[in-house]
């Protein structure tokens, strides 16, 4: 397949799309689950746009903004491979004009205050900040963001449809290591011993949807005692129904975890159909 168009600047970007278009947005350190956005979207488009732009509002103090691997060469080399057709890689005075401190930022509302927001209380503000102005730059008629930082889809469909931005917003399934390990950038962080106890987030995930015919409480608890064995104490441990308010017996339902595996921070969650 022929490489990506690379473009840099607003006025680029806008003469290296047409028809219809797709948007990936990425932070780069690219690996299988990104790239299975890419071919999910690839024959939905006449123009598939993947960003690699690593955002600094979405970083508090001390997070691990400098560590980030950056892998931007391999990136373009990867997204050749299924068929991207240009990239986007801005610097950060194009993304920001106005300078990160004069910049117009989006609130996230409650829900981006819960889960992660109250572990990364400015995540998520710099998170749908940064994909507004994607939305608005490349003029996406689909965008794609994956499952496995689901608090994340769920916000940026909200935003999408409360500020009638026009784009619509599809979730791509998590990829998973042979262990069941979620794909993440992050996972690059792990030492190997840390790398062989990650996957009991998976397993404990993969204990709950077990128990989950039992109800909450069961599914919760089952999943718990698998972590707690291999001495995970998670950051968050719950049961939602899909939009991430209260679950309800007898619905679908999504069960979501943070832990720290070492100094790394790991995300994972699955769907569940609670019994009741």
């Amino acid at each position: 397949m022929p490489e990506p168009l690379i473009v840099r600047t607003r006025e680029e970007l806008r003469a290296a799309t047409s028809g219809t278009v797709a948007l990936v947005p990425t932070m780069g350190a690219l690996h299988a689950g990104h790239l299975s956005l890419m071919e999910h979207v690839r024959p939905l488009a006449d123009t598939v746009v993947t960003s690699i732009f690593l955002n600094p509002t979405q970083f508090a103090p001390g997070e691990d903004f400098d560590e980030y691997p950056r892998t931007f060469d391999a990136d373009v080399r990867k997204c050749a491979t299924v068929g991207v057709d240009v990239i986007f890689a801005p610097t950060v005075e194009v993304m920001y004009p106005a300078g990160l401190d004069g910049t117009v930022r989006v609130d996230p509302g409650p829900l981006g205050r819960i889960l992660e927001g109250e572990h990364r209380p400015v995540m998520f503000q710099g998170v749908l900040t940064v994909v507004a102005k994607l939305f608005g730059l490349v003029r996406p008629d689909i965008a794609i963001f994956g499952e496995k930082d689901y608090q994340q889809l769920t916000l940026i469909r909200l935003m999408a449809e409360e500020l009638c931005l026009g784009v619509e917003v599809l979730g791509g399934d998590t990829v998973r290591e042979d262990d069941g390990l979620a794909m993440s950038s992050r996972n690059a962080y792990l030492e190997r011993e840390e790398r062989a106890l990650a996957a009991s987030i998976a397993a404990a995930l993969r204990a709950g949807i077990d128990a989950a015919g039992g109800g909450e409480a069961a599914a919760l608890e089952a999943a718990r005692a698998v972590l707690t064995a291999h001495g995970i104490q998670p950051d968050y441990l719950v049961v939602t129904d899909p939009d991430l308010g209260e679950a309800r017996p007898g619905q679908e339902a999504r069960m979501l975890v943070a832990a720290r595996v070492g100094s790394t921070r790991l995300l994972d969650n699955v769907a569940v159909r609670l019994g009741g």
